[in-house]
């Protein structure tokens, strides 16, 4: 598979999970908090380089990676680097059309546990704001599903590269490694 192709492939991946994740906010009625993000501030956040090769090859195409992998590489804080506290909107996602699958899907998503029963994982924020419907949807994504789990879409990337996907990192150096697979690859191509 060709790196344009891995590209459109995670694109897919991501498309189809935002879909589902859509449907399920229809039914259950669970959204993020106007301006909220404090999922965001944990610092030990962790993602696959291949989560972010989409976001890579457009800052590539705009000629930011150079520039994007100098302040990765530079930076001293394990805070995301796409985190902009002072943006105004729903998030705080400076970069929300290229977030990380770990981004998309916490607070809409679910874990098989041990039992092999269905969990909906979501922050407190919504757990303790929207307890009616999160309740609700607990119990409805226990009976039945509907909405997407973890693992599944973790495997769907891992059988687009295993290689970049074998491994999880700091998001920030997730980030940086993504950059450093397409500057390498464009290197030789041009």
């Amino acid at each position: 598979m060709s790196l344009e192709e891995k590209i459109a492939a995670v694109e897919g991946v991501f498309e189809k999970l935002d879909q589902e994740i859509a449907a399920f906010q229809a039914w259950s009625g669970l959204h993020c908090a106007w301006g909220c993000g404090k999922c965001c501030y944990k610092a030990d956040i962790e993602a696959t380089p291949l989560e972010f090769l989409p976001f890579a090859h457009y800052l590539y195409q705009q000629n930011l990676a150079h520039d994007w992998y100098d302040k990765l590489r530079d930076r001293d804080t394990s805070l995301c680097v796409v985190l902009n506290p002072t943006q105004a909107g729903a998030g705080l996602c400076s970069e929300y059309k290229h977030r990380g699958l770990i981004c998309r899907l916490f607070g809409y998503s679910a874990r098989t546990n041990k039992y092999g029963r269905k969990e909906l994982v979501t922050c407190q924020v919504i757990k303790t704001e929207q307890a009616v419907p999160y309740e609700a949807a607990q119990q409805r994504v226990g009976e039945e599903g509907g909405l997407p789990v973890m693992n599944q879409y973790y495997m769907q990337l891992h059988g687009i590269d295993f290689e970049l996907t074998r491994e999880f990192f700091p998001i920030n150096e997730a980030i940086k490694r993504a950059i450093e697979v397409i500057l390498h690859y464009y290197a030789y191509r041009e």
